[in-house]
C-alpha cells in the first residue's frame, strides 16, 4: 500500500500515525472533517473478461484543501485469484482518517461502506474465481453476456440504504472488523495497481471532480476503464447522496507554501513535484526542433516510469515491514533510504534534463573582433 508523507497547508489537515490490523498499518491522511455522502451513479459496462469492479471514492488532496471524487472503475486484477478491497474513510484519534485499498486472496474490512455493485459494507458479492476464471455476478454487476460468457446470477442482500462515506465519528457507519477481516488482513496483499494510481491522480487533477465544485455530484463517477473521463462510457453521478457542508473557511487558514504542500525533503517519488520541462530552443531548422521534441517526450515517458518504478518498490518495502512489524529504529533506517534513492533518482533526472538541452542549444557564435588599427 501506498505511504504517504503529505505536509499539511490547511488548518484542518494533519498528518498522523495509524496502525490497524485490519489494514496492515501505514501511513495514512487524516483531515478534521469528513467526505461527502456517496453519489448515486450508474455502472459502465464491463470492458473485457478478466475485469474486476473497483469503486468511486473520495480523496482528499492536500494541495487543494479539497476532497475530490475517484470515478469507480473497471481494473485487471494483478494476479489470478487475487481480489480488491476498497479504500475507506474513518474516525481515530479526532479526526477521518484514509486507509488504502488493496488487492489480496480475499475482501478485507473497508469500513462497512456500502460502494454498491456487490461491495455492500462486507466481502464482495459481485464475482468469484474459480479455477483461475473470474465469474462475474450478473445480479449486481453490469457484464455483456455476450461477450463475457463467465457470469451466474445470485441474489445479494443489501441491508444498507445509506450513502454514508465514513465509519465511525458522529454520523458514520458503525461496522467494526469481523474475524474474517482479521484473517484477511494478515494475507498477501499487493498495493494498487499502476492504472489505478494514474487513474486517481488524473481525478486529483480534474478541477470537477472536487468537492467544492460538484457539491458531491461529480460530472464523472464511473470509468469503463481507468483514466478515460469521457466518451460514453464515462459515467455521471445522478444525484448526490446527501447534504454536504463543509466548514466555509477550510482553506482560508494559512497560505499555501511555495512547495505546494509537498513536504520540505521529499522522501518518496509521489512527494516530488512535476518536472520542468522546458520548451524547445528554436533553431531555426525544423527537423531538428521536431527531434527535440520527439527526444523530451521519450525522456518524459521513461523519467515517469522510473518515478512509478522506484514508487512501487517502496511500497512493497513499507508493506513488508508492516507485515514484519518492524520497530521504528528500522522504519527509520528504510526510510532514510528512500530518502536518498529519491533525491539520486531526481537528481540523476534533472541531469538528463539539461544534458538534452545542450545538446539542443544553437551553437554560439564567436564574438566579433574589432578591426585591426592600420
Amino acid at each position: 500500500m501506498r505511504i504517504r508523507c503529505i505536509r499539511t497547508a490547511l488548518l484542518f489537515a494533519v498528518i498522523v500515525l495509524v496502525m490497524s490490523s485490519a489494514s496492515f498499518g501505514q501511513v495514512r491522511i487524516s483531515v478534521s472533517f469528513g467526505p461527502p455522502p456517496l453519489p448515486v451513479y450508474e455502472q459502465p459496462l464491463c470492458p473485457g473478461d478478466g475485469y474486476i469492479w473497483t469503486p468511486g471514492y473520495w480523496a482528499w488532496s492536500d494541495d487543494d484543501g479539497d476532497y475530490y471524487w475517484v470515478p469507480g472503475t473497471w481494473v485487471e486484477a494483478p494476479e489470478v485469484g487475487f481480489l480488491w478491497t476498497p479504500p475507506y474513510w474513518g474516525w481515530a484519534d479526532g479526526a477521518f482518517v484514509f486507509y488504502d485499498g488493496y488487492w489480496g486472496p480475499q475482501v478485507g474490512f473497508y469500513g462497512g461502506i456500502n460502494y454498491g455493485f456487490g461491495y455492500f459494507g462486507e466481502g464482495f458479492g459481485g464475482g468469484r474465481w474459480d479455477n483461475g476464471h473470474f465469474f462475474y455476478n450478473r445480479s449486481v454487476t453490469n457484464v455483456n453476456v455476450t461477450n463475457i460468457h463467465n457470469v451466474y446470477n445470485e441474489t445479494v442482500v443489501n441491508r444498507t440504504e445509506n450513502r454514508i462515506s465514513y465509519n465511525g465519528g458522529e454520523g458514520g457507519v458503525s461496522a467494526r472488523p469481523t474475524a474474517r477481516d482479521e484473517a484477511a488482513a494478515r494475507e498477501r496483499h499487493l498495493p494498487p495497481a499502476g492504472a489505478q494510481v494514474q487513474h486517481m491522480q488524473a481525478a486529483r487533477g480534474n478541477p470537477e471532480l472536487r468537492a467544492s465544485a460538484n457539491h458531491g455530484k461529480p460530472s464523472v463517477a464511473a470509468t469503463a476503464r481507468p483514466g478515460q473521463f469521457s466518451g460514453h462510457d464515462a459515467m455521471p453521478a445522478r444525484a448526490a447522496g446527501g447534504a454536504y457542508n463543509p466548514p466555509a473557511n477550510r482553506g482560508a487558514a494559512h497560505p499555501q507554501p511555495e512547495n505546494g504542500g509537498r513536504p520540505a525533503t521529499a522522501v518518496h517519488p509521489h512527494d516530488l513535484p512535476p518536472m520542468e520541462r522546458p520548451a524547445a530552443p528554436s533553431t531555426g531548422n525544423a527537423k531538428t526542433d521536431q527531434r527535440y521534441q520527439q527526444q523530451q517526450q521519450k525522456l518524459q515517458q521513461k523519467q515517469d516510469q522510473e518515478r512509478q518504478k522506484l514508487q512501487q518498490q517502496q511500497e512493497n518495502e513499507h508493506q513488508q515491514l508492516a507485515k514484519q512489524n518492524a520497530n521504528d529504529a528500522r522504519k527509520q533506517q528504510t526510510e532514510q533510504k528512500h530518502q536518498q534513492q529519491t533525491q539520486q533518482m531526481q537528481q540523476r533526472h534533472v541531469q538528463q534534463q539539461q544534458h538534452l538541452q545542450q545538446r539542443q542549444a544553437p551553437p554560439s557564435r564567436p564574438e566579433a573582433k574589432p578591426p585591426k588599427e592600420k
